[in-house]
């Protein structure tokens, strides 16, 4: 018998379409959402040239999620590493609705000066900072 792995893996580089919101939950542990917006160009077979986007909602938890919340706000672009996410709730008409969400377990501030990685657990000071 062949025993296969799973795995789940999302990468994206993108632009931050809000600022990000922080909560705490119940028992105290940070968590931060923010969407970012990816931008894909291509041409179509008659010569034309489109552009589509794309919005991907990110949570972020534990220190990293006071980080992003922090020193992210509307349009920084980011690179996020993370899994997907099924989240299902009832919407006010009473019908079940469920989105994929990506929870983050890598992010990295970019930034024209450079990016700055911000592992789990890891302290960061607004000086160390690679960028404005």
């Amino acid at each position: 018998m062949i025993n296969i792995a799973s795995l789940s893996k999302v990468i994206l580089v993108g632009n931050l379409g809000s600022d990000p919101e922080m909560r705490y939950t119940p028992n105290g542990k940070a968590v931060t959402s923010f969407n970012i917006a990816t931008n894909r160009r291509y041409t179509t077979s008659a010569g034309e040239n489109k552009e589509e986007t794309d919005w991907f909602r990110v949570s972020v938890w534990g220190k990293q999620a006071e980080q992003c919340n922090q020193f992210l706000s509307k349009g920084k672009q980011v690179y996020v590493e993370g899994r997907l996410h099924a989240r299902s709730w009832e919407g006010q008409d009473g019908q079940m609705r469920t989105s994929l969400e990506v929870t983050a377990e890598r992010v990295l501030f970019l930034g024209k000066r450079g990016s700055v990685a911000l592992p789990e657990g890891e302290e960061i000071e607004p000086e160390d900072l690679p960028f404005e």
